[in-house]
């Protein structure tokens, strides 16, 4: 480092650190209102998925999700293995923990799919503007995710709320490429076609860009839900209830027997996930 200190580069740091926190303190300052009003949306949207997933009684949440798998499958094996999935979670006893992350990552794909495919179909039809948006995308996917945790902690506080904005950070990016990806590769003279015999662009976007990026989308989703999954341990640490804690609290006690049974229960919920949806990314 000597070298370094004579080019006088190290006396002359960029602030970088210094420059982020006054643009936090500002924004905390000036756009409290929006926060609060951000906070209390995703608050509503987490309890009422909470509500569903816990009124009910379990096995009935069993039934629907078998249902729906073999409406999506068509396929009794998939439909078997989701049963015995979900008999695995309520033999271990982490029910609750299992439907808090489950709507962890229900109100991360509404919130990562509501936003991320409009923005992707947006950029599809505007190359400047998806130019523009790749460096952002690369920094949200790349920057640590316990990075993300610090200004949720400053805006949100503790709980759900700033796990849900951490995990969407993460996660949106995802949707955002692979809605980008199937629009943008419609075929060019498909769409001139359909322009061609009069169609406005709303029909051409219904018509035939969203149905043929629709596996895309499917595949935004699939990604989406995984991503989501793989947040919950960091999330924990945010206040955020969920499969994260007992493995959190595995590890600060060193307890290999809860560290593992928490551990196979999350791995058992990202596979029925994955097997759910699997044939929708084909």
């Amino acid at each position: 480092m000597d070298w370094l200190e004579q080019l006088w580069l190290a006396d002359y740091k960029l602030p970088v650190g210094k420059i982020s926190k006054t643009a936090f303190d500002w924004l905390k300052e000036n756009f409290s209102w929006f926060f609060d009003f951000l906070a209390d949306t995703m608050e509503l949207l987490i309890k009422g998925i909470l509500w569903c997933l816990e009124t009910p009684h379990p096995l009935i949440i069993v039934a629907l999700a078998v249902a729906l798998t073999w409406y999506l499958q068509r396929n009794w094996k998939i439909c078997l293995f989701v049963l015995f999935g979900f008999l695995f979670i309520l033999n271990q006893g982490y029910w609750d923990e299992t439907a808090e992350s489950l709507t962890l990552i229900l109100a991360s794909c509404v919130v990562c799919m509501g936003v991320g495919v409009p923005i992707g179909i947006a950029a599809a039809h505007r190359p400047r503007l998806y130019t523009a948006m790749q460096p952002i995308l690369d920094l949200m996917q790349t920057l640590p995710t316990f990075v993300y945790l610090i200004p949720a902690i400053v805006f949100f506080g503790l709980g759900m709320v700033p796990g849900l904005i951490a995990t969407v950070i993460f996660v949106l990016p995802a949707p955002i490429r692979l809605t980008h990806l199937g629009v943008s590769n419609t075929p060019a003279a498909l769409t001139e076609a359909l322009t061609a015999f009069g169609a406005t662009k709303r029909q051409v976007l219904w018509k035939a860009e969203l149905p043929y990026a629709f596996p895309q989308i499917m595949a935004g989703l699939n990604q989406t839900i995984m991503l989501s999954l793989s947040m919950v341990v960091i999330a924990a640490l945010v206040g955020a209830n969920g499969l994260g804690v007992p493995v959190v609290r595995a590890l600060n006690s060193v307890n290999t027997a809860l560290g593992f049974e928490s551990g196979f229960v999350i791995v058992v919920v990202a596979i029925v996930l994955d097997r759910m949806l699997r044939k929708g990314n084909a």
